[in-house]
């Protein structure tokens, strides 16, 4: 079922932009797989339909997400008076900045913290999704980061610099799995985490987009399942980067709190992304309702691309250091013996080699590449030989 297509001038960000021509790009975090059948079905049906007005967000929405969310991830409740629908996660998490202004003044009175006019304090782990600092750069917010230690190969979360850190910021912004590192946060880290923001009086605001992608022996756990009634929260999430449906513009947001639910969609139109694309109102059913076993099948093969890449690295490139992953479909490669940094490393591959990573210092760390592995086995061994050439080529 899966099909990889050759996106070569369609206007795709990662194949066709400025500096990514006549390159092998393993860079944005998209997808080089067709969508699922199903998803192209309900699309064809709905543009057979011939007019393409503003639409309303219809029950079947809810109701797939919500079946969606209980079958595979044990997560019940989700329903209409909890669900808001925006265009994308990272515009909503800017709304829910702006809708949590209001709130911190309470926040912070609880935590008896002072309730000056200040902006609003972030505390998210580091190295992070690129984008959750222009967010919190653009809303005028403070970041507070946490950085997470490596530990016996993976990446763990510094429990004492982030129960520290707690005491003076008002949101913690969680990316569960995380985007770069690959890490699966268990049971117990969530419950721990839980419990310090809830004993510092820290609203929680999950990205689980990458939610979908667990390696064997590792389980996704919704933020949702951890959360009580006595702490604030809300869950962002979206079928875009499991389905590969990012360019239709369809994300949702689970808020329990009643009196949030409302500031946050006030926000919403505020910043003008409550407005959808019927497209991807048609394909987010059709995903959840109807592309089970395509994911299924994806997520094996991804899996496989990873095997794949840790085997040729330790046996072709043993200098370069693979992380333990355990989700995602981003590789997170240390190469610090190379002795340059992550940026000048890419910059010169894609020059030389014609081959496009992300250098982590766009995700606030050093020494380290990202390298996207949802493309075709083909595609992910000719990028590796060609960096192991220019590998041996510099040292």
């Amino acid at each position: 079922m899966l099909e990889y297509v050759d996106r070569r001038e369609s206007d795709c960000y990662k194949w066709d932009s400025e500096g990514a021509k006549g390159c092998l790009p393993l860079w944005v975090a998209d997808m080089d797989f067709a969508a699922a059948k199903p998803i192209r079905e309900a699309m064809q049906h709905r543009l057979d339909h011939g007019v393409f007005g503003y639409s309303i967000v219809p029950q079947a929405n809810y109701d797939a997400v919500a079946s969606w969310f209980e079958r595979r991830h044990g997560w019940k409740g989700i329903n209409n008076t909890n669900l808001l629908y925006t265009t994308a996660v990272v515009p909503a998490v800017s709304a829910i900045f702006a809708a949590l202004e209001l709130r911190m003044a309470e926040y912070r009175r609880k935590a008896g913290k002072p309730t000056v006019n200040e902006p609003l304090r972030i505390l998210t782990f580091t190295p992070a999704y690129n984008c959750f600092f222009s967010c919190i750069e653009n809303m005028g917010c403070e970041l507070v980061p946490s950085p997470l230690v490596l530990r016996n190969n993976r990446f763990e979360i510094d429990w004492e610099d982030v129960e520290r850190k707690a005491i003076d910021a008002d949101v913690f912004l969680l990316c569960n799995p995380h985007n770069p590192t690959g890490r699966v946060w268990s049971r117990d880290e969530l419950e721990r985490l839980a419990a310090i923001m809830r004993k510092e009086h820290l609203f929680v605001l999950s990205d689980e987009i990458h939610c979908e992608f667990a390696f064997p022996g590792h389980t996704y756990t919704p933020f949702a399942n951890i959360a009580i009634d006595d702490l604030d929260f809300c869950v962002c999430m979206s079928a875009s980067k499991a389905f590969n449906i990012a360019g239709l513009l369809c994300a949702t947001i689970y808020v329990p709190n009643k009196e949030l639910f409302a500031q946050i969609n006030h926000a919403l139109e505020i910043h003008e992304v409550n407005g959808l694309n019927p497209f991807g109102l048609v394909a987010q059913v059709a995903a959840y309702n109807e592309s089970e076993a395509w994911l299924d099948e994806l997520n094996a093969y991804v899996y496989d691309n990873f095997c794949y890449m840790r085997d040729f690295l330790k046996a072709e490139l043993p200098m370069l250091q693979l992380h333990e992953t355990e989700g995602t479909y981003l590789g997170w490669v240390n190469i610090a013996a190379l002795g340059i940094s992550a940026e000048q490393f890419c910059r010169d591959l894609a020059r030389e080699a014609k081959v496009l990573f992300n250098p982590s210092e766009m995700y606030g760390a050093e020494h380290y590449i990202r390298i996207n592995l949802a493309t075709s086995h083909e595609v992910l061994a000719e990028a590796l030989q060609r960096t192991k050439d220019y590998i041996n080529k510099i040292i």
